[in-house]
């Protein structure tokens, strides 16, 4: 076995394992590895693992892996992080630049730095996709908003929207007594669901702010999801409990996001940390 490199960095607690292969790191099998790596008692521990290339389109390409191996298009606390670690260690030398990943090329703008390490960015996240067919969700009509389905035997009240991956919008009146661990996995795997979904369980404190939990498709519960926050600010908006143009503050378990959706983008800010850096065997 080969000794990798790796960085262990979160957003809002949502922490993946990042190997440089922009520098040199070769991984074969990153769907294992995500697996054995993520395991909180057994391995590093995390959301799963995130690998920076080289890019011939950006400045940089993200490829993101789930704890269960399964590879997602697109990671909101992730991309932080990225970004982050490109402009923290030189890989980019310039504030605003753009990174790849298997959802599009992202705009990213460094808000805040000290001492040339990155505090605060902000990741232009294309447009919210509204199309049933594009999320995907089976049901019909030209978006699905303030829809009754039934899940568990209970009706719930659902808004689909994909930020790169699919998302569905469930607003509660107090999402501490959701038991998230029972209904998750039945959202998560609904048949109306081809490519199964994350779910975000979101209670309307007012018409700027937002407090979510999710339940990540492949992850389970995780203590924040950027790509979940910015679906949840979208959602807000089409359902009337906030205003297009308006900065909404989403309130996740490991700290807060910052959306604003407005012409059909959205954007996302937020802070991303350095955990701490080490060898493994790969």
């Amino acid at each position: 076995m080969a000794k990798r490199e790796f960085t262990k960095m979160q957003g809002c607690g949502n922490d993946y394992i990042y190997f440089d292969c922009v520098r040199g790191a070769e991984i074969e099998n990153p769907n294992d590895l995500a697996i054995r790596l993520s395991d909180r008692h057994f391995g590093i521990g995390g959301d799963g693992i995130i690998l920076i290339c080289k890019s011939d389109k950006a400045d940089a390409k993200m490829r993101m892996f789930n704890l269960d191996g399964s590879e997602g298009k697109m990671c909101g606390n992730g991309i932080r992080c990225v970004a982050k670690y490109c402009y923290d260690n030189k890989i980019v030398t310039k504030k605003d630049f753009k990174i790849d990943t298997l959802s599009g090329i992202k705009d990213i703008s460094v808000q805040k730095e000290e001492n040339g390490v990155a505090k605060l960015i902000s990741v232009g996240m294309g447009n919210a996709i509204l199309t049933p067919k594009d999320i995907p969700v089976t049901l019909d009509g030209d978006k699905i908003v303030d829809r009754a389905i039934s899940v568990g035997g209970k009706e719930y009240k659902i808004t689909c929207v994909s930020m790169g991956n699919p998302h569905c919008v469930t607003f509660v009146d107090d999402v501490t007594k959701i038991e998230i661990e029972k209904i998750g996995p039945l959202f998560e795997n609904n048949e109306i669901f081809p490519e199964r979904v994350n779910t975000e369980f979101i209670q309307v404190i007012d018409s700027k702010t937002l407090k979510m939990r999710v339940w990540e498709r492949g992850s389970g519960e995780t203590w924040a999801c950027g790509t979940g926050a910015c679906a949840s600010a979208v959602a807000a908006c089409l359902n009337g409990f906030a205003k297009e143009g308006d900065e909404i503050t989403v309130k996740l378990l490991g700290g807060d996001l910052k959306i604003v959706y407005k012409d059909g983008k959205v954007t996302m800010t937020g802070a991303a940390e350095t955990v701490f850096e080490g060898f493994v065997e790969v």
